[in-house]
């Protein structure tokens, strides 16, 4: 049985999901607009920081939190905001947005490149470890 390269799943869920520069999210966060969703797991947030202001939903309660019927259901997730989800390098996020997609999630994006763009940009990292 061949197993299907996670890379041609990324490239699949990119070609129909919506993407913003990291410009673009930090703007729409700003102006109150987004709501910027960290899909990384918790010690990657120890270890390399946060982007001030973002909800943290580890991914692999993403589904969980965001239905509203679930019991893990959570309310911050609940919002007009467009949800700009991000990982480490925009392959999670590409593929938990192309998910929530299927489950009718409407007004969600992704930020191109993810943490690390958001990093190498120079834009706010918070380093805190509390």
């Amino acid at each position: 049985m061949a197993i299907r390269p996670v890379k041609d799943l990324v490239a699949e869920a990119k070609a129909r999901i919506r993407s913003l520069s990291v410009e673009e999210a930090q703007t729409r966060q700003q102006a109150g607009d987004a709501l910027l969703v960290d899909i990384r797991d918790p010690r990657e947030l120890k270890r390399d920081g946060r982007i001030p202001g973002a909800f943290h939903a580890p991914r692999g309660m993403l589904e969980f939190w965001i239905d509203p019927a679930s019991p893990y259901h959570k309310p911050e997730l609940a919002t007009d905001k467009t949800l700009v989800l991000f990982c480490a390098s925009a392959w999670r996020s590409a593929l938990s947005v192309r998910t929530l997609q299927d489950m009718g999630v409407e007004n969600i994006a992704e930020m191109e490149g993810g943490f690390g763009a958001w990093r190498k940009s120079g834009a706010p990292v918070d380093l805190d470890q509390n």
